[in-house]
């Protein structure tokens, strides 16, 4: 059976959710005065892909994305203190801190100098620790960058996709 019209509409729902995505990372979120993008090194950016499929009486779209992109859209509770946003969250931090050296590239790319109290310069890998430690106490502040294009999209769905399987439907009975 083909369902020409129905592919099509999850095609649009497809592109549209992972447009809106690479949107969202590339415009980043507001801290105070200044716009930090989560678009850094491109890599979530790049690997937002969709997918229809259909199995058996089943159809639908699979998205995918780097592994960390889950934890950037829901963001991940803090030990110590937690975002609002993160409430939800099925991710936390609770006795385990993230290796300091992830952070390495990032400041090395953003062109980070740590100093301390009295101005003088602090090494990177003291640095990275503290960026470690914070990440850790704090927890990542959840972006929701796929989950709302995804629920927006969704929303308008269910009646667009009901029209088009009713043309599919109706094209296969009167061929």
């Amino acid at each position: 059976m083909q369902l020409k019209e129905t592919r099509e509409a999850l095609n649009k729902f497809g592109k549209f959710v992972i447009q809106q995505a690479r949107t969202r990372l590339t415009k980043g979120v507001k801290r105070g005065s200044k716009r930090f993008s989560q678009n850094d090194t491109k890599k979530l950016y790049n690997s937002l892909e969709y997918k229809p499929f259909r199995d058996g009486d089943s159809i639908g779209v699979y998205f995918y994305m780097e592994k960390y992109g889950k934890f950037q859209d829901q963001g991940v509770k803090g030990a110590k203190s937690n975002y609002i946003e993160n409430k939800n969250s099925p991710f936390s931090y609770s006795t385990k801190m993230p290796n300091p050296e992830i952070f390495e590239g990032y400041i090395k790319r953003k062109g980070i100098k740590g100093r301390d109290k009295k101005g003088r310069f602090i090494k990177n890998k003291t640095l990275q620790y503290l960026i470690a430690r914070s990440i850790f106490q704090k927890g990542i502040k959840a972006s929701m960058f796929f989950t709302k294009p995804f629920n927006q999209a969704y929303e308008k769905l269910p009646a667009e996709l009901q029209e088009n399987f009713v043309k599919d439907i109706e094209n296969i009975i009167f061929e």
